[in-house]
């Protein structure tokens, strides 16, 4: 027998059978694009939903949190226990937590975290969700109790939120750069206008994820995104920001299109406290001067549910109240007359990166014109938008999506950026966060969108669609998003 002959068929049989494995075998890792990069990485402080997009349930986690279709689950809490009237929830907490940087995460923790949320100096975004919290104790490092002012049928649902996330007071003078959570992916770079990358964090008490690294590619230009997808240079794009392409997606069999709902609620925002935005009869006049419809036709290209109130149309307590405020330019010109602006008037409209916003500013400024109205346009960027409009209330107009679950009770800060100020809401709202109820809640929030919508706080425009591509192989990406989250350790690649 020729055993050199022998070895070399087997040499030959194990190199194709291992050119076969590695054909086979599945990434470990995986590249979403996104079009908005984070100002900075604490989402404790800040209300910039990319923050969220990328860290929530990745590297940090709350006490609860969402699961894909809006539900609340235990997230670092294994347990609790409410009193009998409402003011106590004891929580136990998960066992074997540590953070990023090997410290274990205890009682102390979420205390630390809580106070900071709600403390004076606090610059929270939410810091609005947990002052009901008279106190938060010790009990033990796995135990801490929550006493509310008065009952809070909310809590566990502010809880989730990504402001909420437990920190570390170790790890606060940096937490903007370069963050440490609990959760199971770690930070591992941010290269400023290009990518964040994380990687799997070995020690983390939960189930082990199966991609061992994630990376976030921020690609602002929606023929850039489009280009970036085509060539495969990433595996996916998290709220895809050229709608007019995803028919060219859907014919190819690389490629999968996600068309599901968001919690955003994208609205003309109006300075309720700036004349003559004050009036009334001037913030109705708007209101029926939009034509909602081309809006969404022309800057979403069809996608996206037309709304009449700060509110999501998939929401049990949902109302259509879009009646009220009916594309009819001719009540415009005449509400303007009425309000002693029959000649109209100047304002600015401040729009900030995303396509819904510069796309659907171009057609509402026209709108707007056509009554009178003229909304000079001011394209800004986040950190500009955020100081300007969100922190310094210094505007007229503005569109975005507010894409927090459930935000409605955001109109009973007067302090808030638009500046809605009604007592009547004010205390609905107050009596909705006392109520545990289903029914009675629900007829609560149902009352809540009919005084906004009686007010036209806003121009209520569209409920923002979740709209991503993802190469076909890929499994576990959200389709609906109840928060802004894109969690790695659901992902994973077709066998």
């Amino acid at each position: 027998m020729n055993f050199g002959f022998a070895r070399l068929a087997t040499a030959i049989i194990l190199t194709m059978c291992l050119s076969i494995n590695s054909l086979k075998a599945q990434p470990t890792s995986i590249t979403i694009g996104m079009q908005l990069e984070p100002p900075h990485l604490d989402p404790t402080s800040a209300a910039a939903q990319a923050i969220d997009s990328v860290l929530y349930s990745n590297v940090f986690e709350g006490l609860t949190k969402f699961r894909r279709d809006g539900s609340i689950v235990a997230g670092l809490v294994k347990s609790w226990e409410i009193s009998s009237d409402g003011t106590e929830y004891t929580f136990s907490l998960q066992e074997n937590v540590s953070f990023h940087d090997g410290t274990a995460m205890d009682a102390d923790d979420v205390k630390f975290s809580l106070d900071r949320a709600r403390a004076d100096d606090s610059t929270n975004a939410q810091k609005a969700l947990f002052s009901g919290i008279a106190d938060v104790t010790v009990i033990d490092p796995q135990t801490v109790k929550l006493t509310l002012t008065q009952p809070d049928g909310n809590l566990l649902f502010n809880l989730a939120w990504g402001d909420a996330v437990i920190v570390a007071p170790e790890s606060i003078e940096n937490i903007k750069q370069k963050p440490v959570g609990t959760g199971p992916y770690q930070f591992s770079e941010w290269i400023q206008g290009d990518r964040i990358s994380l990687t799997r964090y070995p020690q983390y008490w939960g189930d082990q994820p199966e991609l061992e690294s994630g990376t976030f590619k921020f690609i602002s230009d929606p023929t850039a995104a489009f280009a970036a997808m085509m060539a495969e240079d990433i595996d996916a794009f998290s709220v895809f920001p050229a709608p007019e392409n995803l028919p060219q997606f859907e014919a190819d069999p690389r490629f999968q299109v996600l068309v599901g709902s968001t919690e955003g609620e994208t609205i003309l925002s109006i300075n309720n406290r700036r004349p003559p935005l004050n009036n009334l009869k001037v913030r109705q006049a708007i209101a029926h001067a939009i034509d909602r419809q081309a809006i969404i036709e022309g800057a979403m290209f069809g996608y996206g549910t037309p709304i009449g109130s700060h509110f999501a149309p998939h929401h049990p307590a949902y109302v259509d109240l879009t009646s009220l405020s009916a594309y009819d330019p001719d009540k415009a010109k005449a509400l303007l007359a009425e309000a002693g602006f029959a000649d109209g008037f100047e304002t600015t409209l401040h729009l900030p990166p995303p396509s819904y916003a510069r796309r659907g500013g171009e057609i509402v400024a026209a709108q707007l014109a056509e009554v009178g109205i003229k909304a000079k346009i001011m394209n800004v960027e986040w950190a500009q938008w955020l100081e300007t409009v969100f922190r310094g209330k210094d505007f007229g107009l503005t569109i975005v999506s507010h894409t927090e679950p459930l935000d409605i009770g955001i109109y009973a800060r007067p302090e808030y950026y638009f500046q809605y100020d009604n007592s009547e809401f004010r205390e609905l709202i107050a009596t909705l966060n006392s109520t545990a109820d289903p029914d009675q809640r629900q007829t609560l929030l149902q009352d809540a969108q009919r005084i906004l919508a009686s007010d036209y706080v806003n121009g209520y425009l569209f409920q923002l669609a979740s709209l991503s591509v993802a190469k076909s192989e890929i499994k576990g990406l959200w389709e609906d998003l109840p928060t802004a989250a894109i969690p790695l350790n659901e992902i994973s690649w077709a066998n």
